[in-house]
């Protein structure tokens, strides 16, 4: 996986301070709940990797819910590939000199979406998944965000999708103008929350560089008056193409490193571990391509354009065509300010992080 560059993404701290949750008063709570509904963020847009053109490593959708609070809220995104499957290369052929079809990006990218909000467009954004692409393949991802949409209410918020996709001019490695096709919906069911979320506040989501390596980010918050009990959310993903000396690493940095991840919580220690991820080697199911098209002999099935030995390696935290879960801790904090805080003891390459809390009541 070359270097990614990676968006910096506007940050998102919405906070709803009042329970989720208590029944309305008049005609429309007697009614009960709204029905089941579906909304529709993204229909197969293209993100594409040529900086002139709509989309450019991102899409976007306007997303307002009604009906609120909600019983479940779940998200379901497709990503498809002009890569895969090989047979598509009988029309979609590469040009003359090329070995991929030019709208084929074979590599793996960083594949996050996030909730930011337009009236505060410097507040990091909300990340809801983080997931990396498939070397040149299709992925399907669901997560339940119920919880983040009741704090939320029924403001107004942009989804966000990010690959930072890039073309190979020279269509050798890659294709010259290569993309990814993404849909997006929304399953909303109104009714009795499964949890009193009383907010949700996005503290960081951004790239820490190798610059900050050895270094310490206080993250300062706010829990919400009647607070019983808090979920913090970490999401790390290491990533880059540096050289490394530490002997931490087993390819380039910081895509191949272990690196120790400090965590606290008021001056108090949370957290210490390595994000090292060692099962990659379940997202590659042998097949061969006899097509007549595309690379020939044995290749993943799951990461159809990867090497297999590429595909299979341990990595910081992730592996190709997956998605990356966050560490979750369940401080005990008053209501109140706080300030949780983390250090990565050597960063050669950037480490992708975010993190966010969850204020529960009883």
């Amino acid at each position: 996986m070359r270097r990614l560059l990676v968006l910096l993404v506007p940050l998102l701290a919405c906070c709803n301070n009042s329970p989720v949750g208590a029944p309305d008063s008049g005609p429309e709570a007697e009614a009960g709940p709204a029905a089941p509904y579906t909304q529709m963020l993204l229909d197969n847009a293209r993100i594409t990797s040529i900086s002139s053109m709509p989309n450019y490593q991102v899409a976007t959708a306007d997303v307002q819910l009604t009906g609120g609070p909600f019983a479940s809220v779940t998200l379901t995104v497709d990503l498809t590939s002009t890569c895969y499957p090989f047979s598509n290369w009988a029309t979609d052929k590469p040009p003359a000199g090329q070995n991929w079809p030019a709208d084929c990006d074979a590599y793996d990218r960083n594949f996050e979406m996030a909730l930011l909000d337009p009236a505060n467009p410097t507040n990091p954004g909300l990340e809801l998944v983080r997931a990396i692409t498939p070397f040149g393949g299709p992925e399907e991802i669901t997560q339940d965000v119920t919880d983040a949409f009741n704090a939320i209410g029924s403001g107004d918020r942009t989804f966000q999708i990010t690959i930072p996709t890039y073309s190979d001019g020279a269509g050798q490695v890659s294709g010259s103008n290569g993309g990814w096709n993404v849909s997006a919906q929304l399953a909303v069911v109104p009714g009795t929350p499964p949890r009193n979320v009383l907010s949700v506040q996005s503290l960081i989501y951004t790239s820490i560089p190798a610059a900050q390596s050895g270094m310490a980010t206080s993250l300062p918050f706010t829990l919400p008056p009647g607070t019983a009990t808090t979920t913090l959310e970490y999401r790390v993903t290491g990533h880059g193409g540096a050289t490394d000396t530490t002997g931490e690493c087993i390819g380039p940095a910081d895509e191949f490193c272990e690196r120790t991840h400090t965590l606290t919580m008021d001056g108090q220690p949370l957290a210490t571990m390595k994000p090292w991820r060692t099962n990659c080697a379940t997202f590659c199911t042998q097949e061969t391509n006899d097509a007549g098209y595309g690379p020939v002999g044995s290749y993943c099935e799951q990461n159809p354009c990867g090497e297999i030995a590429s595909v299979q390696a341990p990595r910081a935290n992730w592996c190709p065509g997956s998605e990356t879960a966050p560490f979750t801790y369940n401080p005990t904090l008053a209501p109140g300010d706080h300030t949780f805080a983390f250090t990565i003891s050597t960063i050669a390459g950037n480490w992708r992080v975010s993190s966010t809390v969850y204020a529960y009541g009883n």
